[in-house]
């Protein structure tokens, strides 16, 4: 069984070109991309990356509950 988790996902151009992903929850989640989509796909990837690390180390995954922002969902299996 797995839980889906939504976060809010803060995306700004650089300027030194490209874009910055950012997760405002998930202190130490960002990326980047040279196109929007690109960081959106790659933030979409650091995010379950993130999550399944704080799982692995026994640590709570933050759990966001106030999206007035661009989201992104991720899904994560349960753990005993």
């Amino acid at each position: 069984m797995q839980r889906r988790y939504t976060y809010t996902v803060k995306i700004r151009k650089s300027d030194e070109g490209g874009y910055i992903a950012t997760v405002p929850i998930l202190p130490g989640c960002h990326t980047q991309g040279d196109t929007y989509e690109e960081a959106l796909a790659y933030i979409e990837k650091a995010i379950q990356g993130h999550t399944e690390f704080l799982q692995k180390l026994g640590r709570p995954v933050p759990v966001e509950t106030d999206h007035r922002e661009l989201h992104v969902q991720v899904s994560l299996p349960m753990l005993a």
